[in-house]
């Protein structure tokens, strides 16, 4: 599989340099280079690559507004190149892959292009199953639900308890007291009632562990426990919130209302 990429940065150098360290790496194919964040938008949204590595302090448009510029598309997946640690939490928020600081180091770069490539595979994998459950759904819809989760899955093969290693210690988490999940790139805060863990682990990587007929996803990067869910709020431009049993609130985007709504009345 051949990685579409974009390079963005403001500086030639750091585009060339880049290019060079990459080099090695058969499967990425540079299809383009923009120097400020207003082609990168242009540029994404026409070429639709599969990787962006992305600088974020640009003039003008920085790297996080690029990245809000393109939501409206399926976006590709983002690896912030920077010279400023001080990002690093907002890059997580953004659900970038990696973030990585200039000069850019070889060893980092190869593990960044592997998670890259697993990420890919993941969502290639997810789309093969859905048009093959498309296509039972047409020529054997009596058949269809077996495969589609809601009357199929067996409730016994998802997790019970999740072990949490955070702050230097191993916590054990009854996956029923998760009032809901926030992605921070792969790192994964789990909020319970009265705490709240850090989870390495990829979004979809969890979900797969967890029942989806209690975890739904309500957000690009939240997940939440239904069962825990007392009241929802509407909220402008087709969006709302649960409001969950601990009093927090969660926001539901457009996007996912429709799977909240068949679960919650």
């Amino acid at each position: 599989m051949t990685i579409r990429t974009i390079l963005v940065d403001d500086e030639k150098l750091a585009i060339q340099g880049l290019q060079l360290r990459l080099q090695p790496f058969d499967d990425v194919e540079i299809i383009d280079t923009c120097s400020n964040g207003r082609e990168a938008i242009r540029k994404i949204k026409t070429e639709k690559p599969d990787l962006v590595f992305l600088d974020i302090q640009m003039p003008g448009f920085d790297g996080f507004s690029v990245v809000k510029g393109v939501m409206e598309i399926e976006p590709p997946l983002f690896v912030f190149v920077t010279a400023y640690e001080e990002h690093a939490i907002r890059a997580f928020e953004a659900n970038a892959v990696n973030y990585l600081m200039k000069p850019v180091d070889e060893d980092k770069l190869a593990d960044t292009v592997e998670r890259v490539r697993q990420r890919l595979a993941e969502k290639k994998s997810a789309e093969d199953a859905e048009q093959l459950l498309d296509v039972l759904a047409e020529v054997a819809p009596d058949r269809a639900a077996d495969f589609g989760g809601d009357g199929g899955e067996s409730a016994e093969r998802f997790e019970k308890l999740i072990n949490v290693k955070d702050r230097g210690q191993i916590f054990r988490v009854e996956v029923d007291s998760i009032e809901h999940i926030e992605a921070a790139g792969d790192y994964m805060c789990i909020y319970t009632g009265d705490n709240s863990l850090i989870l390495r682990e990829t979004m979809k990587d969890l979900e797969r562990r967890l029942d989806p007929r209690k975890f739904q996803r309500v957000h690009r990067s939240t997940i939440v426990n239904l069962d825990q869910v007392r009241q929802v709020k509407p909220h402008t431009n087709g969006e709302c919130f649960l409001v969950l049993d601990s009093g927090a609130e969660v926001k539901v985007s457009r996007s996912y209302r429709d799977v909240v709504a068949r679960f919650v009345h």
